[in-house]
Protein backbone atom coordinates (compact mmCIF):
# COMPACT_ATOMS: atom_id res chain seq x y z
CA UNK A 1 0.00 0.00 0.00
CA UNK A 2 1.34 3.39 -1.03
CA UNK A 3 2.16 6.03 1.67
CA UNK A 4 -0.01 9.30 1.98
CA UNK A 5 2.52 11.82 0.28
CA UNK A 6 3.86 8.85 -2.23
CA UNK A 7 -0.02 8.13 -3.05
CA UNK A 8 -0.61 11.84 -3.70
CA UNK A 9 2.09 12.47 -5.89
CA UNK A 10 1.24 9.14 -7.84
CA UNK A 11 -2.39 10.31 -8.46
CA UNK A 12 -1.52 13.57 -9.48
CA UNK A 13 0.51 12.30 -11.55
CA UNK A 14 -1.77 9.71 -12.94
CA UNK A 15 -4.13 12.61 -13.77
CA UNK A 16 -1.91 13.73 -16.28
CA UNK A 17 -1.23 10.74 -17.64
CA UNK A 18 -4.58 8.58 -16.82
CA UNK A 19 -7.83 9.59 -17.60
CA UNK A 20 -10.99 9.15 -15.63
CA UNK A 21 -11.55 5.52 -16.90
CA UNK A 22 -8.47 4.67 -15.62
CA UNK A 23 -9.45 5.95 -12.16
CA UNK A 24 -12.23 4.13 -11.89
CA UNK A 25 -10.68 1.13 -13.16
CA UNK A 26 -8.18 1.19 -10.57
CA UNK A 27 -10.60 2.09 -7.72
CA UNK A 28 -13.11 0.07 -8.66
CA UNK A 29 -10.04 -3.19 -8.61
CA UNK A 30 -8.95 -1.55 -5.06
CA UNK A 31 -12.54 -1.66 -3.61
CA UNK A 32 -12.74 -5.47 -4.46
CA UNK A 33 -9.57 -5.84 -2.76
CA UNK A 34 -10.58 -3.83 0.25
CA UNK A 35 -8.07 -1.14 0.26
CA UNK A 36 -10.79 1.38 0.59
CA UNK A 37 -8.84 4.38 1.00
CA UNK A 38 -6.45 3.97 -2.01
CA UNK A 39 -9.77 3.33 -3.96
CA UNK A 40 -11.66 6.30 -2.47
CA UNK A 41 -8.57 8.69 -3.30
CA UNK A 42 -8.62 6.93 -7.39
CA UNK A 43 -12.37 8.12 -6.97
CA UNK A 44 -11.86 11.31 -5.87
CA UNK A 45 -9.52 11.99 -8.74
CA UNK A 46 -12.40 10.59 -11.47
CA UNK A 47 -14.46 13.21 -9.71
CA UNK A 48 -12.20 15.59 -10.21
CA UNK A 49 -11.63 14.92 -14.04
CA UNK A 50 -15.02 14.75 -14.81
CA UNK A 51 -17.58 16.39 -12.61
CA UNK A 52 -20.41 14.68 -14.83
CA UNK A 53 -19.57 11.29 -14.38
CA UNK A 54 -22.19 9.69 -12.60
CA UNK A 55 -20.36 6.72 -11.75
CA UNK A 56 -17.54 8.07 -10.50
CA UNK A 57 -20.37 9.62 -7.82
CA UNK A 58 -21.95 6.11 -7.31
CA UNK A 59 -18.33 4.34 -7.13
CA UNK A 60 -17.45 7.32 -4.36
CA UNK A 61 -20.87 6.71 -2.39
CA UNK A 62 -19.79 2.93 -2.52
CA UNK A 63 -17.06 3.37 -0.54
CA UNK A 64 -18.21 6.03 1.46
CA UNK A 65 -21.30 3.24 2.50
CA UNK A 66 -18.50 0.56 2.91
CA UNK A 67 -16.35 3.08 5.74
CA UNK A 68 -19.88 2.99 7.42
CA UNK A 69 -20.02 7.45 6.27
CA UNK A 70 -23.21 7.49 5.57
CA UNK A 71 -23.73 10.88 5.71
CA UNK A 72 -20.92 11.27 3.02
CA UNK A 73 -22.39 8.91 1.16
CA UNK A 74 -25.55 10.68 0.60
CA UNK A 75 -24.90 13.82 -1.25
CA UNK A 76 -23.08 11.45 -4.09
CA UNK A 77 -25.55 9.49 -4.39
CA UNK A 78 -27.99 12.51 -4.52
CA UNK A 79 -25.75 13.77 -7.17
CA UNK A 80 -25.85 9.94 -8.91
CA UNK A 81 -29.67 10.85 -9.34
CA UNK A 82 -29.50 14.08 -10.73
CA UNK A 83 -27.10 13.62 -13.30
CA UNK A 84 -28.75 10.08 -14.46
CA UNK A 85 -32.89 9.84 -12.65
CA UNK A 86 -33.25 6.69 -14.05
CA UNK A 87 -30.63 5.09 -12.25
CA UNK A 88 -32.76 2.72 -9.87
CA UNK A 89 -30.20 0.97 -7.62
CA UNK A 90 -28.92 4.70 -6.62
CA UNK A 91 -32.29 5.97 -6.09
CA UNK A 92 -32.93 2.60 -4.13
CA UNK A 93 -29.24 3.09 -2.27
CA UNK A 94 -30.64 6.88 -1.17
CA UNK A 95 -34.08 5.98 -0.44
CA UNK A 96 -32.53 3.10 2.18
CA UNK A 97 -29.96 5.32 3.97
CA UNK A 98 -33.05 8.24 4.34
CA UNK A 99 -35.08 5.42 6.05
CA UNK A 100 -32.14 4.94 8.42
CA UNK A 101 -31.59 8.39 9.41
CA UNK A 102 -35.41 8.65 9.73
CA UNK A 103 -35.82 11.06 6.80
CA UNK A 104 -39.16 9.27 6.05
CA UNK A 105 -40.77 11.55 3.74
CA UNK A 106 -38.05 11.75 1.93
CA UNK A 107 -37.34 7.76 1.60
CA UNK A 108 -40.81 6.96 0.78
CA UNK A 109 -40.32 9.47 -2.10
CA UNK A 110 -37.41 7.88 -3.58
CA UNK A 111 -39.25 4.29 -3.12
CA UNK A 112 -42.28 5.18 -4.95
CA UNK A 113 -40.24 6.48 -7.48
CA UNK A 114 -38.50 3.22 -7.84
CA UNK A 115 -41.65 1.38 -8.29
CA UNK A 116 -42.56 3.69 -11.48
CA UNK A 117 -39.42 3.43 -12.95
CA UNK A 118 -39.31 -0.16 -14.76
CA UNK A 119 -37.50 -1.64 -11.80
CA UNK A 120 -36.08 -5.21 -11.98
CA UNK A 121 -37.93 -7.60 -9.20
CA UNK A 122 -35.69 -7.93 -6.81
CA UNK A 123 -35.50 -3.84 -6.34
CA UNK A 124 -39.81 -3.86 -7.08
CA UNK A 125 -39.62 -6.36 -3.96
CA UNK A 126 -37.19 -4.59 -1.59
CA UNK A 127 -38.59 -0.73 -2.66
CA UNK A 128 -41.89 -2.19 -2.17
CA UNK A 129 -41.05 -4.01 1.66
CA UNK A 130 -39.20 -0.74 3.06
CA UNK A 131 -42.46 1.63 1.60
CA UNK A 132 -44.66 -0.61 3.90
CA UNK A 133 -41.62 -0.49 6.58
CA UNK A 134 -41.57 3.32 6.03
CA UNK A 135 -45.35 3.30 6.98
CA UNK A 136 -45.58 1.25 9.71
CA UNK A 137 -42.56 3.84 10.97
CA UNK A 138 -44.44 6.51 10.18
CA UNK A 139 -47.29 5.27 12.35
CA UNK A 140 -45.08 4.51 15.33
CA UNK A 141 -43.21 7.94 15.30
CA UNK A 142 -47.59 9.23 15.88
CA UNK A 143 -47.80 7.13 18.72
CA UNK A 144 -44.39 7.89 20.65
CA UNK A 145 -44.91 11.23 20.01
CA UNK A 146 -48.52 11.13 21.53
CA UNK A 147 -47.21 9.00 24.41
CA UNK A 148 -44.61 11.47 25.25
CA UNK A 149 -46.74 13.65 25.21
CA UNK A 150 -49.39 12.21 27.28
CA UNK A 151 -45.90 11.64 29.68
CA UNK A 152 -46.70 7.60 29.26
CA UNK A 153 -43.23 7.38 28.81
CA UNK A 154 -42.84 3.61 28.94
CA UNK A 155 -45.22 2.92 26.32
CA UNK A 156 -42.86 6.38 24.10
CA UNK A 157 -39.88 3.90 24.93
CA UNK A 158 -41.34 0.73 23.74
CA UNK A 159 -42.56 2.60 20.51
CA UNK A 160 -39.14 4.09 20.01
CA UNK A 161 -37.06 1.06 20.15
CA UNK A 162 -38.72 -0.41 17.09
CA UNK A 163 -38.50 2.73 15.28
CA UNK A 164 -34.91 3.12 16.71
CA UNK A 165 -34.15 -0.41 14.94
CA UNK A 166 -34.85 0.61 11.79
CA UNK A 167 -33.98 3.89 11.70
CA UNK A 168 -30.36 3.24 13.34
CA UNK A 169 -29.07 6.91 12.47
CA UNK A 170 -31.97 8.88 13.63
CA UNK A 171 -30.60 11.75 16.43
CA UNK A 172 -33.91 12.85 16.78
CA UNK A 173 -35.70 9.31 17.75
CA UNK A 174 -32.88 8.67 20.15
CA UNK A 175 -33.02 12.45 21.81
CA UNK A 176 -36.76 11.65 22.79
CA UNK A 177 -35.71 8.25 24.09
CA UNK A 178 -33.30 9.61 26.23
CA UNK A 179 -35.48 12.09 27.84
CA UNK A 180 -37.89 8.89 28.14
CA UNK A 181 -35.32 7.44 29.74
CA UNK A 182 -34.31 10.85 31.95
CA UNK A 183 -38.11 10.86 33.64
CA UNK A 184 -37.66 6.94 34.06
CA UNK A 185 -34.63 7.62 36.31
CA UNK A 186 -32.15 5.49 33.69
CA UNK A 187 -29.92 7.38 33.43
CA UNK A 188 -27.45 5.13 31.85
CA UNK A 189 -29.47 4.49 28.85
CA UNK A 190 -30.07 8.56 28.86
CA UNK A 191 -26.09 8.80 28.48
CA UNK A 192 -25.85 5.98 25.78
CA UNK A 193 -28.62 7.66 23.09
CA UNK A 194 -27.29 11.52 23.84
CA UNK A 195 -23.85 9.83 23.06
CA UNK A 196 -25.21 8.55 20.14
CA UNK A 197 -26.65 11.70 19.38
CA UNK A 198 -24.21 13.68 19.92
CA UNK A 199 -22.38 12.07 16.87
CA UNK A 200 -25.12 11.84 14.51
CA UNK A 201 -25.71 15.30 14.64
CA UNK A 202 -23.27 17.61 13.50
CA UNK A 203 -22.98 20.74 16.18
CA UNK A 204 -25.07 18.96 18.37
CA UNK A 205 -24.84 21.32 21.26
CA UNK A 206 -28.65 20.27 22.83
CA UNK A 207 -26.86 16.98 23.26
CA UNK A 208 -23.64 17.58 24.94
CA UNK A 209 -25.93 20.06 27.46
CA UNK A 210 -27.84 17.28 28.58
CA UNK A 211 -24.97 15.49 28.66
CA UNK A 212 -23.48 17.63 31.28
CA UNK A 213 -26.56 18.03 33.48
CA UNK A 214 -27.36 14.49 33.55
CA UNK A 215 -23.83 13.40 35.12
CA UNK A 216 -24.51 16.58 37.06
CA UNK A 217 -27.63 15.19 38.50
CA UNK A 218 -25.15 11.91 39.12
CA UNK A 219 -22.55 13.79 41.35
CA UNK A 220 -19.94 13.36 38.86
CA UNK A 221 -18.36 16.59 38.31
CA UNK A 222 -15.70 15.50 36.04
CA UNK A 223 -17.93 13.72 33.31
CA UNK A 224 -19.76 16.97 33.87
CA UNK A 225 -17.28 19.23 33.31
CA UNK A 226 -15.70 17.44 30.39
CA UNK A 227 -19.34 17.38 28.30
CA UNK A 228 -19.92 20.92 28.78
CA UNK A 229 -16.41 22.01 27.26
CA UNK A 230 -17.45 19.83 24.03
CA UNK A 231 -20.39 21.84 23.73
CA UNK A 232 -18.42 25.24 23.85
CA UNK A 233 -16.09 24.05 21.63
CA UNK A 234 -19.19 23.95 19.05
CA UNK A 235 -20.72 27.19 20.02
CA UNK A 236 -17.78 29.52 22.57
CA UNK A 237 -21.38 31.52 23.07
CA UNK A 238 -23.60 28.79 24.09
CA UNK A 239 -25.69 30.59 27.28
CA UNK A 240 -26.82 27.63 28.73
CA UNK A 241 -23.54 25.98 28.36
CA UNK A 242 -21.84 28.55 29.29
CA UNK A 243 -23.72 29.14 32.54
CA UNK A 244 -23.74 25.60 33.92
CA UNK A 245 -19.75 25.15 32.54
CA UNK A 246 -18.66 28.11 35.48
CA UNK A 247 -21.13 26.25 37.94
CA UNK A 248 -19.19 22.90 37.24
CA UNK A 249 -15.83 24.39 37.12
CA UNK A 250 -16.33 26.41 40.33
CA UNK A 251 -17.08 22.85 42.04
CA UNK A 252 -14.42 20.65 40.00
CA UNK A 253 -11.87 23.03 41.90
CA UNK A 254 -13.48 22.78 45.23
CA UNK A 255 -13.79 18.86 45.44
CA UNK A 256 -10.28 18.45 43.67
CA UNK A 257 -9.00 20.70 46.87
CA UNK A 258 -10.73 18.88 49.40
CA UNK A 259 -9.47 15.38 47.56
CA UNK A 260 -5.55 16.87 47.70
CA UNK A 261 -6.21 17.95 51.59
CA UNK A 262 -6.71 14.24 52.49
CA UNK A 263 -3.94 13.04 50.47
CA UNK A 264 -2.07 15.66 52.98
CA UNK A 265 -4.13 13.90 55.73
CA UNK A 266 -4.84 17.58 56.53
CA UNK A 267 -8.68 16.06 57.45
CA UNK A 268 -10.27 19.04 59.51
CA UNK A 269 -9.37 21.38 56.61
CA UNK A 270 -10.50 19.05 53.94
CA UNK A 271 -14.30 18.79 55.83
CA UNK A 272 -14.31 22.54 56.04
CA UNK A 273 -13.67 22.50 51.88
CA UNK A 274 -16.30 19.83 51.96
CA UNK A 275 -18.85 21.46 53.54
CA UNK A 276 -18.11 24.68 51.25
CA UNK A 277 -19.01 22.39 48.00
CA UNK A 278 -22.44 21.54 49.88
CA UNK A 279 -22.88 25.09 49.71
CA UNK A 280 -21.82 25.66 46.34
CA UNK A 281 -24.44 22.89 45.29
CA UNK A 282 -27.36 22.37 48.08
CA UNK A 283 -29.52 21.38 45.39
CA UNK A 284 -28.31 18.43 43.81
CA UNK A 285 -28.68 15.16 46.28
CA UNK A 286 -26.21 13.51 44.97
CA UNK A 287 -23.46 16.12 45.83
CA UNK A 288 -24.24 16.38 49.35
CA UNK A 289 -24.32 12.69 49.80
CA UNK A 290 -20.54 12.33 48.57
CA UNK A 291 -19.29 15.36 50.54
CA UNK A 292 -21.07 13.87 53.45
CA UNK A 293 -19.41 10.31 52.84
CA UNK A 294 -15.79 12.10 52.01
CA UNK A 295 -16.54 14.16 55.32
CA UNK A 296 -17.56 11.18 57.29
CA UNK A 297 -13.76 9.68 56.18
CA UNK A 298 -11.99 12.88 57.02
CA UNK A 299 -13.89 12.44 60.52
CA UNK A 300 -13.43 9.05 61.78
CA UNK A 301 -9.30 9.42 60.31
CA UNK A 302 -9.36 12.55 62.29
CA UNK A 303 -10.73 10.83 65.50
CA UNK A 304 -13.64 13.00 65.86
CA UNK A 305 -15.56 9.78 66.92
CA UNK A 306 -18.61 11.59 68.08
CA UNK A 307 -19.20 13.80 64.48
CA UNK A 308 -17.75 10.59 62.18
CA UNK A 309 -20.50 8.42 63.97
CA UNK A 310 -23.31 10.89 63.42
CA UNK A 311 -22.04 12.36 59.29
CA UNK A 312 -21.64 8.46 58.28
CA UNK A 313 -24.80 7.51 59.57
CA UNK A 314 -26.52 9.96 58.19
CA UNK A 315 -25.09 8.52 54.68
CA UNK A 316 -25.95 5.20 55.28
CA UNK A 317 -29.72 6.60 56.49
CA UNK A 318 -29.65 7.63 52.31
CA UNK A 319 -27.27 4.38 50.97
CA UNK A 320 -27.49 1.87 53.70
CA UNK A 321 -24.91 -0.40 51.33
CA UNK A 322 -22.43 2.45 51.11
CA UNK A 323 -19.41 0.37 51.75
CA UNK A 324 -16.89 3.50 52.05
CA UNK A 325 -19.20 5.03 55.07
CA UNK A 326 -19.89 1.36 56.73
CA UNK A 327 -16.28 1.10 56.79
CA UNK A 328 -15.91 4.37 58.43
CA UNK A 329 -18.23 4.73 60.85
CA UNK A 330 -17.01 1.02 61.85
CA UNK A 331 -13.77 2.79 62.35
CA UNK A 332 -15.21 5.36 64.26
CA UNK A 333 -17.08 2.89 66.56
CA UNK A 334 -14.25 1.27 67.29
CA UNK A 335 -12.41 4.46 69.02
CA UNK A 336 -15.79 4.90 71.11
CA UNK A 337 -15.03 1.44 72.40
CA UNK A 338 -18.73 0.29 70.42
CA UNK A 339 -17.53 -3.14 69.13
CA UNK A 340 -20.52 -4.86 68.69
CA UNK A 341 -21.87 -1.88 66.45
CA UNK A 342 -18.50 -1.85 64.91
CA UNK A 343 -18.59 -5.68 64.23
CA UNK A 344 -21.86 -5.29 62.25
CA UNK A 345 -20.62 -2.51 60.13
CA UNK A 346 -17.95 -4.30 58.72
CA UNK A 347 -20.23 -7.62 58.27
CA UNK A 348 -22.48 -5.50 56.52
CA UNK A 349 -19.65 -3.75 54.08
CA UNK A 350 -18.00 -7.33 54.06
CA UNK A 351 -21.62 -8.73 52.43
CA UNK A 352 -21.92 -5.95 49.51
CA UNK A 353 -17.84 -6.05 49.28
CA UNK A 354 -16.38 -9.57 49.87
CA UNK A 355 -12.93 -9.05 48.76
CA UNK A 356 -11.89 -6.30 50.20
CA UNK A 357 -8.82 -7.02 52.38
CA UNK A 358 -9.37 -3.85 54.41
CA UNK A 359 -12.69 -5.17 55.78
CA UNK A 360 -11.72 -8.52 56.58
CA UNK A 361 -8.85 -6.63 58.77
CA UNK A 362 -11.59 -4.76 60.31
CA UNK A 363 -13.66 -6.69 61.30
CA UNK A 364 -10.78 -9.60 62.83
CA UNK A 365 -9.81 -6.33 64.77
CA UNK A 366 -13.22 -5.58 66.40
CA UNK A 367 -14.15 -9.16 67.35
CA UNK A 368 -10.62 -9.66 69.12
CA UNK A 369 -11.14 -6.25 70.84
CA UNK A 370 -14.32 -7.23 72.08
CA UNK A 371 -12.69 -9.92 72.92
CA UNK A 372 -10.57 -8.10 74.93
CA UNK A 373 -13.01 -5.57 76.30
CA UNK A 374 -14.47 -8.30 78.36
CA UNK A 375 -10.99 -9.13 80.14
CA UNK A 376 -8.64 -6.44 81.05
CA UNK A 377 -8.92 -2.68 79.45
CA UNK A 378 -6.10 -0.99 79.93
CA UNK A 379 -7.69 2.58 78.39
CA UNK A 380 -10.94 1.98 81.14
CA UNK A 381 -8.11 1.16 84.01
CA UNK A 382 -7.11 4.35 83.35
CA UNK A 383 -10.41 6.46 82.23
CA UNK A 384 -8.76 7.58 79.09
CA UNK A 385 -10.15 7.40 75.92
CA UNK A 386 -8.17 4.97 72.72
CA UNK A 387 -7.18 8.27 71.23
CA UNK A 388 -5.76 9.65 74.17
CA UNK A 389 -1.97 11.22 73.60
CA UNK A 390 0.98 10.41 76.40
CA UNK A 391 0.51 13.34 77.79
CA UNK A 392 -3.13 12.64 78.68
CA UNK A 393 -2.22 8.95 79.69
CA UNK A 394 0.41 10.31 82.37
CA UNK A 395 -1.62 12.40 83.76
CA UNK A 396 -4.81 10.62 84.42
CA UNK A 397 -1.86 7.98 85.99
CA UNK A 398 -0.41 10.08 88.23
CA UNK A 399 -3.65 10.96 89.90
CA UNK A 400 -4.85 7.45 89.81
CA UNK A 401 -1.74 6.26 91.41
CA UNK A 402 -1.53 9.35 93.99
CA UNK A 403 -5.79 7.86 94.57
CA UNK A 404 -4.66 4.42 95.12
CA UNK A 405 -1.23 4.50 96.76
CA UNK A 406 -1.63 1.46 98.89
CA UNK A 407 0.09 3.77 101.90
CA UNK A 408 -3.08 5.15 102.05
CA UNK A 409 -5.15 2.63 103.45
CA UNK A 410 -5.09 1.12 106.97
CA UNK A 411 -7.45 -1.69 107.17
CA UNK A 412 -6.02 -5.29 105.50
CA UNK A 413 -9.03 -5.77 102.70
CA UNK A 414 -8.81 -1.70 101.63
CA UNK A 415 -5.35 -2.70 101.27
CA UNK A 416 -5.04 -5.75 99.25
CA UNK A 417 -7.74 -4.00 96.88
CA UNK A 418 -5.82 -0.91 96.98
CA UNK A 419 -2.48 -2.95 95.86
CA UNK A 420 -4.31 -4.85 92.95
CA UNK A 421 -5.52 -1.48 92.21
CA UNK A 422 -2.38 0.14 92.19
CA UNK A 423 -0.62 -2.85 89.84
CA UNK A 424 -3.34 -2.11 86.94
CA UNK A 425 -2.49 1.23 86.89
CA UNK A 426 0.96 1.01 87.26
CA UNK A 427 0.43 -1.90 84.31
CA UNK A 428 -1.58 0.35 81.75
CA UNK A 429 0.38 3.28 82.03
CA UNK A 430 3.60 0.77 80.90
CA UNK A 431 1.37 -0.89 77.61
CA UNK A 432 0.04 2.42 77.01
CA UNK A 433 2.74 4.64 77.02
CA UNK A 434 4.55 2.26 75.09
CA UNK A 435 3.96 2.74 71.37
CA UNK A 436 4.69 -1.13 70.65
CA UNK A 437 3.00 -2.43 73.37
CA UNK A 438 0.13 0.30 72.74
CA UNK A 439 0.06 -1.20 69.20
CA UNK A 440 0.17 -4.37 69.92
CA UNK A 441 -2.64 -3.67 72.74
CA UNK A 442 -4.61 -1.79 70.06
CA UNK A 443 -4.57 -4.75 67.37
CA UNK A 444 -6.99 -6.76 70.07
CA UNK A 445 -3.54 -8.35 72.23
CA UNK A 446 -2.86 -8.21 75.54
CA UNK A 447 0.82 -7.56 75.84
CA UNK A 448 0.89 -8.58 79.33
CA UNK A 449 -1.07 -11.60 78.99
CA UNK A 450 1.27 -14.49 77.45
CA UNK A 451 -2.14 -16.01 76.30
CA UNK A 452 -3.10 -13.45 73.55
CA UNK A 453 0.30 -12.69 72.21
CA UNK A 454 0.47 -14.60 68.69
CA UNK A 455 3.88 -16.68 68.20
CA UNK A 456 7.31 -17.05 70.09
CA UNK A 457 10.43 -14.75 70.27
CA UNK A 458 8.50 -12.12 72.61
CA UNK A 459 9.05 -11.51 76.40
CA UNK A 460 5.79 -10.60 77.86
CA UNK A 461 6.44 -8.30 81.41
CA UNK A 462 5.11 -9.92 84.28
CA UNK A 463 4.90 -7.80 87.70
CA UNK A 464 6.04 -10.52 90.48
CA UNK A 465 4.98 -10.37 93.90
CA UNK A 466 2.69 -8.02 95.41
CA UNK A 467 3.15 -4.62 96.59
CA UNK A 468 6.70 -4.84 98.01
CA UNK A 469 8.02 -4.71 94.74
CA UNK A 470 7.29 -0.86 94.21
CA UNK A 471 8.55 0.35 97.45
CA UNK A 472 10.20 3.68 97.06
CA UNK A 473 8.48 4.60 93.60
CA UNK A 474 8.01 7.84 92.74
CA UNK A 475 4.33 7.71 90.93
CA UNK A 476 5.44 11.43 89.53
CA UNK A 477 8.62 10.61 88.15
CA UNK A 478 9.30 11.09 85.00
CA UNK A 479 11.20 8.38 84.71
CA UNK A 480 10.39 4.67 84.30
CA UNK A 481 8.92 2.45 87.44
CA UNK A 482 11.92 0.12 88.82
CA UNK A 483 9.75 -2.97 88.40
CA UNK A 484 10.85 -6.57 88.91
CA UNK A 485 10.30 -8.86 85.95
CA UNK A 486 9.54 -12.27 84.81
CA UNK A 487 11.22 -13.03 81.71
CA UNK A 488 9.45 -16.26 79.93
Amino acid sequence: MLHTSSRLSHFRKARKDGGVENHLEMGKKLLAAGQLADALSHFHAAVDGDPKNYMAYYRRATVYLAMGKSKSALPDLSKVIELKPDFTSARLQRGNLLLKHGKLDEAERDFKKVLKSNPSSREEQEAQSQLKKSDEIQRLVGQAQSDFTRRDYGSAVSHLDIIIDTCVWDADSREMRAECFVQLGEMGKAISDLKAASKLKSDNTQAFYKLSTIYYNLGDHEMSLNEVRECLKLDPDHKQCFSHYKQVKKLNKQIQAAEELIQQQMYSDAVSKYESVMKTEPNVPQFILNAKERMCHCLSKDQQTAKAISVCSEVLKADPQNVNALKDRAEAYLQDDQYEEAIKDFESAKEHSENDRQIKEGLERAQRLLKQSQKRDYYKILGVKRTAQKKEILKAYRKLAQQWHPDNFQDAEEKKKAEKKFIDIAQAKEVLTDPEMRSKFDQGEDPMDPESQQGGGHHHHHFHGGWENFQGFNPFGSGPFNFKFNFN
